[in-house]
């Protein structure tokens, strides 16, 4: 059985966020779909551990900001790779309190739907959250972004909480450059591609990266780096 089948299915790339209490927190999500037209609802899957999903349950409301093509891997690993139980998301980064009292990212965003829930559904390591849109908008004009772009051109990782993830298997092909892998989240440096993001071009080896250069995702730095067996 080949598991990777499950990426065929299509996904966009949504910052989830809540509040409880005076705090503010968000994750990165992928799976995030309307329900129904009538009244408009939407569901979001959450992992349990994540603390956007203690949020979610405490507040009863959640906001997806639907992010842009060209949105940078810093913030993707901001939301993606770090946890809201040791630093503050919100931080630097560009929002506004919407009608429910939850943040709505506006850097790299092209549209938010804000929702009250209305019913959730326990499916193991997740839940599923439906909500009633109670307000949305489109902040600009733009592509958004898909899963399948995030992994392919971007080369992102899922973290291990999300409902995607599956166990990355060896590679099969054999590489001029090496790759190396980050310990800490998982990306995979691929010196044919470099990171356009921070500016290293193409065909740059691992070695030969500045010495300040850091995970595009998750912020580690080169000593958190191993080559890939």
């Amino acid at each position: 059985m080949d598991l990777k089948a499950l990426r065929k299915i299509g996904y966009g790339l949504y910052i989830i966020s809540s509040k409880k209490d005076n705090r503010f927190n968000g994750q990165i999500a992928n799976t995030v779909f309307q329900t129904t037209s009538e009244p408009p609802t939407v569901a979001v899957c959450i992992n349990k551990k994540n603390l956007t999903h203690e949020f979610i349950k405490e507040s009863g409301v959640f906001v997806a900001s639907v992010l842009a093509k060209e949105t940078p891997m810093k913030l993707i690993g901001q939301f993606g790779f770090k946890s809201g139980r040791e630093i503050d998301k919100f931080k630097d980064v560009r929002y506004r309190v919407g009608v429910t009292g939850a943040p709505i990212v506006l850097e790299n965003t092209i549209s938010y739907l804000e929702a009250e829930v209305i019913n959730s559904s326990d499916v193991g390591t997740h839940t599923i959250f439906i909500g009633r849109i109670v307000n949305a908008d489109i902040i600009k004009e733009g592509e958004p972004m898909t899963y399948a772009y995030y992994h392919e051109v971007k080369k992102g990782k899922s973290p291990k909480t999300a409902p995607t993830y599956i166990r990355e298997e060896k590679p099969m092909e054999a590489k001029k450059m090496e790759k190396y892998v980050c310990t800490v989240c998982g990306y995979i440096y691929d010196p044919e591609a470099g990171d356009a993001d921070s500016g290293i071009k193409p065909g740059t080896p691992f070695e030969e990266l500045p010495d300040d250069w850091v995970c595009p995702i998750c912020g580690a730095g080169k000593d958190d780096f191993e080559k890939e067996s």
